[in-house]
């Protein structure tokens, strides 16, 4: 049984999962879940492996098990004793949701499928085009003026955190305004949202400038999260003005201080050389609405405080909103309403 309730001795509230193994079949079994829960081995209890552990202070936890077998090999599995699973960014994992989480309403809401168009824009500055998905609400002219939500990893964000879901929700019952998104892919993600000039020339020099000519709209709000937060400030740094407003979320502001354990990530250095400069003079004016979120137990949370610190500094409307879950898209997901919902109601103002 997995997420099976037990007390430690000591009273508190503890996790037991177990995974049978009649046949003694395994050498070991290991937790693996996100950061900053630590991996645990489970022990062998007769025919089963058994793992007692405090819950931690999370809503819900996504995890995986590693398998390993006498003569050294191994493989990574769902938990085959629990049926409830979430797909992410690497696949599928197990998740255990605790007392009192609930899923947002609007997911199960009645939703303007909305109409979707693609559009290939010339890009020269990272010599290719980027093929953006247009959402709006059905039956909407090209000619009408509509706020732009521009996503980075948008279609991740669609079939992973169901984006389009809540815009048409939104949309149908009213707490939304009329408004587009474009969903931008990803690309070649590791390089091109890594504070990459190149990339946001291409972004705010081509990209959305083609948008608001093909699609006219009075603001341009920008989404991404993780390395495609960290991009998008970095854009609105070098071309202020391009956004009337920023959605953050888990955002990678790597510091040397804060993320040494991120050395390995490619392009550490020039993230990090950006991010230094946010506290030097480099958020311009005019200052923008910025609302970010993060899970509150993330390694990316202590960056995360500090950029909105910076950002308040330097007289931008900023706003952090901690939740109790890591750094997936089922957490982002969960964030959108209320904390995107009131900056795309502003933005229609």
């Amino acid at each position: 049984m997995a997420g099976e309730p037990d007390a430690r001795d000591d009273g508190q509230p503890a996790l037991m999962l177990r995974l049978a193994d009649p046949c003694h079949a395994l050498a070991g079994v290991r937790l693996l879940p996100g950061n900053p829960v630590r991996s645990a081995e489970f022990r062998r209890t007769g025919p089963d492996w058994q793992l007692t552990l405090a819950r931690p202070p999370l809503d819900r936890l996504e995890y995986l098990l590693e398998l390993r077998y006498p003569g050294g090999g191994s493989k990574v599995i769902t938990d085959p004793a629990n049926p409830r699973e979430v797909t992410g960014a690497f696949g599928p994992k197990s998740v255990l949701e605790f007392g009192g989480y609930a899923t947002p309403d609007w997911l199960t809401a009645p939703a303007d499928p909305g109409d979707v168009t693609g559009l290939e824009i010339p890009a020269a500055a990272l010599g290719a085009a980027v093929a953006v998905r247009v959402w709006a609400p059905s039956g909407t002219s090209r000619e009408r003026r509509l706020p732009l939500l521009v996503v980075h990893d948008g279609p991740e964000y669609a079939s992973l955190a169901s984006l389009t879901q809540y815009l048409g929700a939104g949309v149908a019952a009213g707490w939304l305004p009329p408004l587009r998104a474009a969903l931008l892919p990803p690309g070649q993600r590791t390089s091109w949202y890594s504070a990459n000039v190149r990339y946001a020339r291409a972004l705010t020099g081509a990209v959305i400038p083609a948008l608001t000519t093909a699609l006219p709209s009075p603001a341009v709000i920008g989404m991404g999260t993780s390395l495609g937060a960290l991009s998008l400030l970095h854009a609105h740094c070098r071309r202020p003005g391009i956004f009337s407003g920023l959605f953050l979320q888990s955002g990678s502001f790597f510091a040397p201080d804060l993320d040494s354990q991120e050395r390995g990530v490619p392009h550490y250095r020039r993230i990090t050389t950006f991010t230094a400069t946010l506290a030097d003079g480099g958020l311009p004016e005019p200052g923008v609405s910025v609302v970010m979120t993060c899970g509150a137990l993330e390694e990316n949370v202590a960056n995360n405080r500090r950029t909105q610190r910076l950002l308040t500094a330097a007289g931008y409307p900023a706003w952090l909103h901690e939740g109790a879950d890591l750094h997936n898209y089922t957490a982002w997901r969960d964030a959108l309403d209320p904390h995107l919902t009131g900056l795309l109601v502003a933005a229609a103002r």
